[in-house]
């Protein structure tokens, strides 16, 4: 499914949509080892100590089956089921490296943000809201491998200082957060959201939710 996923996402047509004018002379075709699977009593430790949950869901389990085995996956759930836990939990049961959470709305992305850093995990978003010196400091803490989990909108993919910094961090996952607006708005809505499936292959295609 994830595979479709992608290839939704690919622009059709024999002029695909570029990403940033100096995407092409960046270091970008890397390599990156599959993420770690959590054992059964590490992942019930860390729901338990970061979120306050005595179990899983029976959707968020099955969900979790083929995501923490390092294998793609699409989730479909309704709002509050729980799908963030997806991609936050897994992110928690690595030894390094960074899970990309690529959200549409920046308010989406400080709420998600701000309830992580309540509960103790290290994680930043970049976007258009931030003061320069914000910016700065969390590309300092993207470089220095300090973060758990990162939110970006589409459209930062594609900007070259950006993509200079993820250049020199390893990407464990990438998580397209609110894919369901793709199909719901249409794809020229964020032309960006055409771009992810190049911003894939150009990382190494890490392991996609």
């Amino acid at each position: 499914m994830a595979a479709d996923l992608r290839k939704g996402l690919e622009c059709r047509g024999e002029n695909p949509l570029p990403l940033h004018p100096r995407a092409d002379r960046l270091p970008l075709h890397l390599s990156h080892p599959e993420p770690f699977a959590m054992h059964p009593d590490e992942l019930q430790a860390t729901l338990s100590r970061h979120f306050g949950h005595a179990s899983l869901r029976p959707a968020q389990e099955e969900a979790l089956d083929p995501i923490l085995a390092g294998r793609d996956a699409v989730v479909v759930m309704p709002t509050g089921a729980g799908k963030s836990l997806c991609y936050q939990l897994p992110a928690l049961g690595d030894e390094d490296g960074l899970t990309l959470v690529v959200s549409p709305l920046i308010s989406l992305m400080k709420d998600q943000v701000d309830a992580l850093l309540a509960r103790g995990i290290e994680a930043a978003t970049i976007n258009s809201s931030l003061a320069p010196d914000e910016t700065r400091a969390t590309f300092e803490a993207v470089a220095q491998g300090r973060l758990r989990l990162l939110y970006v909108s589409p459209e930062r993919l594609g900007h070259g200082g950006f993509l200079d910094l993820i250049s020199r961090v390893t990407i464990r996952r990438v998580a397209i957060d609110e894919a369901h607006c793709v199909s719901q708005w249409g794809h020229d809505f964020r032309p960006d959201y055409l771009r992810i499936a190049d911003f894939l292959e150009r990382v190494g295609r890490p392991q996609t939710l």
